[in-house]
């Protein structure tokens, strides 16, 4: 049969690893494809930039529109970044009637239901595995192993700066600003580490584990999102002497009324499955009603990783070109005709349990009115510790970890406890995650 042939745009770390693999492996690509796949015009920022790659046999150019518009070119394989440039060129490939593979989650995130309605319209599909979690192929779990399922929530480490981060904290005593440059040194962080270390990027590849769990549009920016960047050293260790670890978790839950979207620091049991998930690896649970709770983890990052789900995404492409539209598993997991529209809960609806530290004055009856005044909340406590002056100091710290309850309910008890003559600023707020067996 004639090979497909691949318009690539980007040749950077991915890119480059992309053509390494498919050359490396060709012999079981073409096994599995049932048709050779081969990258024959490419599009770079700078043509006179070292290749990482062999590119005998690629037309390379500087203008990424003439690769979407080559009409020798099957696929179109988007590796640049960013959103609006993307965004045009990925539109013209399915314009030109061209299949999109992508690895970019901040497209995805932001306007893939424009991008998918335009290939459902056009006949073509858009692949995006390697958008979300690198290697690990959760996409493809979710969207296709679990279809007998009804995905009651997900929880993920899906950003490996962050929990490259939180694992030096932890184990080294790292305050935040040492681990982010040991992070920067080793390559796991941008210069400018924002996307990372605010959440970010978690939420970018959260609204495209949920949209495909729970048959919802893309809703990016409906989504909870706190980073990293204020976590300190005392609360992870605090945190492990009652049990627990944090992690940046991306959280998707099916809740009475809607769907609990959000992003941020989570105390996680240490006899969970992803307290032990450390370095840069992700990983994410999945938790379906037949099925019971998956656990998905490896590489979230990095060329070999990152190149092994958009090739795998190429494999799929070539496999489905043949197949009638109506046959090819949708987009977002369900039939574009039902896709939901249930709301994205806000922070006040979440329920799960919480983690605050409060700095008082070391006075008698303390401990008492703040645990009385959580009882008259209904907010149940799960475990306490009390940590007396440092030599030479005036005020104590009361750890507590609370019972799952309604946040808003938690949040009018913490403003309460700001309230009190004896607390002094800066009460910390974490929340605690709930896996079900």
């Amino acid at each position: 049969m004639k090979p497909v042939n691949v318009g690539l745009l980007g040749l950077g770390t991915v890119g480059a690893g992309t053509v390494n693999l498919l050359a490396e492996n060709a012999r079981e690509i073409t096994r599995r494809a049932g048709r050779t796949v081969r990258v024959t015009h490419a599009a770079v920022r700078d043509l006179s930039k070292p290749r990482a790659c062999d590119v005998e046999g690629i037309r390379i150019s500087d203008d990424p529109a003439a690769v979407v518009a080559d009409p020798e070119v099957d696929v179109v394989l988007e590796l640049i970044g960013g959103t609006d440039e993307a965004y045009r060129l990925v539109m013209a490939a399915i314009e030109h009637g061209k299949h999109v593979v992508t690895a970019n989650k901040h497209l995805i995130a932001l306007y893939g239901n424009e991008i998918f309605a335009a290939a459902d319209n056009r006949g073509v599909v858009v692949t995006f595995e390697a958008a979300v979690a690198g290697g690990i192929p959760i996409i493809k779990a979710i969207r296709e192993g679990l279809a007998a399922n009804r995905i009651e929530w997900l929880a993920g480490i899906i950003n490996g700066t962050s929990n490259f981060i939180l694992s030096q904290m932890m184990f080294e005593g790292k305050e935040f600003d040492e681990a982010l440059a040991e992070a920067q040194e080793l390559g796991y962080a941008e210069a400018d580490p924002t996307f990372d270390v605010e959440g970010v990027d978690a939420a970018h590849k959260l609204a495209i584990l949920g949209s495909i769990a729970f048959g919802i549009p893309l809703s990016y920016d409906q989504i909870y999102t706190q980073g990293i960047r204020d976590l300190a050293v005392e609360d992870i260790a605090y945190c492990e002497e009652m049990g627990y670890r944090i992690k940046h978790l991306g959280i998707a839950r099916r809740q009475d009324g809607g769907v609990e979207m959000r992003v941020h620091p989570t105390l996680v049991s240490e006899k969970a499955l992803l307290a032990s998930v450390e370095g840069e690896k992700n990983a994410v649970m999945v938790y379906g009603d037949a099925v019971g709770p998956t656990v998905y983890y490896g590489a979230g990052a990095g060329a070999g990783p990152t190149a092994s789900a958009v090739v795998a995404d190429l494999i799929d492409t070539v496999r489905i070109m043949s197949v009638d539209p109506a046959g090819r598993v949708p987009h977002l997991a369900f039939q574009p005709d039902q896709i939901s529209n249930e709301p994205i809960m806000g922070a006040e609806d979440f329920y799960c349990g919480h983690y605050f530290r409060i700095q008082v004055a070391d006075e008698p009856g303390v401990m008492a009115e703040i645990t009385g005044l959580l009882a008259e909340l209904d907010v149940s406590i799960e475990a306490i510790l009390q940590k007396d002056p440092e030599e030479g100091g005036d005020d104590a710290f009361i750890i507590i970890v609370t019972k799952p309850v309604r946040e808003g309910r938690l949040i009018e008890g913490l403003d309460q406890i700001r309230a009190l003559p004896y607390t002094r600023e800066g009460v910390v707020h974490m929340r605690v995650a709930q896996f079900e067996d």
